[in-house]
C-alpha cells in the first residue's frame, strides 16, 4: 500500500476514535454548561467534522481500483478515477460472440441510468475464443454501426493472458467477489465508492430485472 494510503487509513483511525470521545464526552459536560458555552463548543466541533468528511472523500477516490491505468478505445489513458462518484458496469465484450447481441441491452441500461451518475465501460479481449480479432478502430465502427453504442469503449486487454491489472484486480483472492472471468460478456458493477459491489455471468441479460435491481441498489446507496 502507497505511504499516502498507510497515512490517510491512520488519521482516519485517529479521527475515528476522537470523534466518539468528543460524541460520549458531550453527553455529560452538556447538561451542565451554559448556552453561550454550548456555541463555543459547536464552533470548536464543526470544523472537526468538516475535515473528517474531506478525509473520508478523498478515500473513496482513492479506492484500489480507481488508480488503475488504462487505455480508452482512442488510445488516451484513463482510469476509473475520472468516473468518481459514478457506478460503472464493467464489461469485457467480443464483436463475434453468442452474447454480442448484449451491446443493446448494455446500451439500454446506460440511457435510462447516465442521468442518475451510472455509466458502462466495454473492454473489448480476445481471450476468450479468439472472438475480438479486429482493432480497436474496427470495433469502434462496428459498435456505433450495428448497436448505436453511446457508452465509453475501452482498449483491448488481456484477462486470461497477461491480464491487465484492473481484472487482476477485479477477480484476485482479495475481492468481494473472486474467481476467474470464464467467457466474455462476464459484469463488474462499481459502486460510487470505488468498490465492487456485484458480479454477473455471461448469460445474465445487461437489462434483466436482476441487472436492474443491482444497479438501482448501487445507486441509492449512494444517497444515504
Amino acid at each position: 500500500m502507497p505511504a499516502t494510503h498507510l497515512w490517510q487509513a491512520g488519521c482516519n483511525l485517529i479521527l475515528v476514535q476522537l470523534s466518539l470521545s468528543i460524541r460520549f464526552g458531550l453527553r455529560f459536560i452538556m447538561a451542565s454548561i451554559s448556552p453561550p458555552e454550548i456555541m463555543k463548543i459547536r464552533d470548536l466541533v464543526v470544523p472537526f467534522f468538516l475535515i473528517a468528511t474531506s478525509l473520508s472523500a478523498a478515500n473513496a477516490a482513492d479506492s484500489p481500483l480507481a488508480k488503475i491505468p488504462f487505455l480508452d478505445i482512442d488510445g488516451k489513458q484513463t482510469d476509473l478515477g475520472v468516473w468518481n462518484g459514478y457506478v460503472v458496469l464493467i464489461v469485457n465484450v467480443a464483436t463475434e460472440c453468442g452474447y454480442t447481441s448484449q451491446y443493446e441491452g448494455l446500451e439500454r441500461v446506460y440511457q435510462q441510468y447516465k442521468g442518475r451518475g451510472f455509466t458502462v465501460m466495454a473492454f473489448p479481449c480476445n481471450d476468450f475464443g479468439g472472438q475480438e480479432a479486429i482493432n480497436e478502430k474496427q470495433i469502434k465502427t462496428f459498435c456505433a454501426s450495428n448497436f448505436n453504442v453511446t457508452f465509453p469503449l475501452m482498449g483491448k486487454v488481456g484477462i486470461r493472458s497477461r491480464p491487465h491489472p484492473l481484472f487482476t484486480a477485479l477477480t484476485s483472492f482479495s475481492s468481494p467477489y473472486p474467481g476467474p472471468v470464464y467467457w466474455n460478456f462476464s459484469k463488474f458493477l462499481v459502486g460510487r465508492d470505488g468498490n465492487l459491489k456485484a458480479r454477473f455471468n455471461s448469460d445474465v441479460e445487461p437489462d434483466s430485472l436482476q441487472m436492474r435491481s443491482a444497479i438501482e441498489k448501487a445507486l441509492e446507496a449512494a444517497k444515504r
